[in-house]
């Protein structure tokens, strides 16, 4: 089990480590050196900078692919969440109804305020999000 728990946080962190280019802490990482990690829903995430689930400040990038959208849920943790690319389409019930969701090109900007029921997707094209926020943060679901 420690085994797992290190190659999961090591791969967690492989991006930044990658990404490193000098002695004085400098990022620059390229979307081509983003190495997703696919959920079995079809979205896929990356964590760019520390971890979700441990403390202190994270960036992770969600994909969506089209159609593909999240149940209801909620985080124990205010979220920030720039659109990267795409319409990111948004909700804020723990009704998943797609007719309620409101639509957020590229460059919008949406807070989830913890304890917040909402649900997300892509329509007609993939959308790529970027989430910011303190960890740990838990995602509660129906």
């Amino acid at each position: 089990m420690k085994k797992l728990l290190i190659v999961s946080a090591s791969v967690l962190l492989l991006p930044t480590l990658m990404a490193q280019d000098s002695e004085h802490g400098f990022v620059r990482i390229t979307p081509d050196e983003f190495d997703w990690t696919v959920r079995q829903s079809g979205t896929a995430f990356v964590i760019i900078e520390g971890n979700p689930a441990e403390e202190g400040f994270y960036i992770q990038r969600n994909r969506f692919p089209p159609g593909n959208y999240s149940t209801p849920h909620y985080h124990d943790q205010d979220r920030y969440i720039t659109v990267i690319s795409g319409t990111w389409y948004t909700a804020t019930s723990a009704d998943a109804e797609l007719d309620d969701m409101v639509a957020l090109p590229a460059g919008s900007y949406m807070k989830h305020p913890a304890g917040g029921w909402h649900f997300d997707g892509a329509r007609d094209e993939e959308a790529i999000v970027e989430i910011r926020g303190m960890g740990p943060v838990k995602t509660v679901r129906e």
